[in-house]
């Protein structure tokens, strides 16, 4: 806790050193002023993507929401393809029959909130990367000329990451545990009628976490520079690392094997980025 209110404390004395040449001394109101603005303005672009996305509700819906609904959603065609070409013929396309499951809605107000709620989730992904500059713009001056060199970029790579795991998780998470869950069945005799709130939560959870566990590179890279995470202490606890992302998969995805799994993978992978990030900052600062 002391380390962080170090940080903390020297970051402000920061703001408030470079503040002075260009708008004189700042008080904690002015920063808390200039952190509102920031605020505001993010939050204004959330609004006014999700009022986009509210207008083409219906496309939002039918097309992205329930597309991993259909037999000829992009992965299974996918898929199919790849079952083709190892000559497993039609064992890995997913069916009509395999998708056996209806969306139903039991609340009188639900279809109106579940509504509102993916033209938020929408909205929020789609301003992501404006409120990564927003929040750069307010951080920026407490930086050094040298770290904000090396930390130019980093809306750039944020973003990049962000958007490259919700892909993941709409393309690669999503329709695979769908197509397995939708497929188990205890018995012939129970037929799957899914809540639509429940539906759209277990998608919206799925793409947006799987955005969020993206950024692990980017934290390394920070941890690094401030000097509370080395390569070699990631190497050392690499197994005490993977029983962490196991568990990380389990809370993000749903509980499902499948879904964990295919969530670890590319945890795994980031986590053995994430060490060659720490070994590429270390070398910069001892070249320092």
């Amino acid at each position: 806790m002391s380390i962080i209110g170090d940080l903390l404390s020297g970051t402000a004395r920061r703001v408030a050193s470079n503040s002075l040449d260009q708008e004189g001394e700042m008080t904690f109101l002015d920063h808390v002023d200039v952190l509102r603005k920031h605020l505001v303005w993010s939050v204004v672009a959330i609004l006014s993507c999700s009022i986009l996305m509210f207008v083409y509700n219906t496309w939002l819906m039918d097309e992205v929401i329930l597309g991993p609904k259909n037999p000829d959603f992009w992965t299974y065609r996918q898929l199919c393809k790849l079952g083709h070409w190892l000559g497993n013929a039609d064992g890995l396309c997913i069916t009509k029959e395999t998708l056996d499951f209806k969306t139903v809605n039991t609340d009188i107000s639900g279809q109106f909130t579940q509504s509102i709620w993916i033209s938020f989730m929408a909205g929020l992904i789609l301003a992501f990367p404006y409120i990564l500059w927003q929040l750069w713009r307010f951080i920026k001056p407490a930086l050094k000329p040298i770290e904000i060199k090396h930390a130019s970029g980093i809306v750039f790579y944020c973003s990049m990451l962000f958007l490259t795991g919700v892909l993941f998780g709409y393309y690669m998470l999503t329709p695979v545990s769908i197509s397995f869950l939708a497929g188990y069945k205890m018995s012939s005799q129970i037929e799957n009628y899914i809540a639509i709130d429940s539906y759209i939560s277990f998608v919206t959870s799925l793409t947006f976490g799987s955005g969020l566990v993206f950024e692990m590179p980017i934290l390394v890279y920070f941890l690094s520079r401030i000097g509370l995470l080395r390569s070699t202490f990631m190497r050392k606890y690499r197994r005490h690392a993977v029983l962490v992302i196991l568990i990380l998969a389990a809370v993000v995805t749903p509980p499902d094997v499948t879904s964990m799994t295919l969530m670890s993978i590319p945890l795994y992978l980031l986590f053995e980025l994430s060490i060659l990030v720490a070994i590429r900052v270390e070398r910069k600062r001892a070249r320092e």
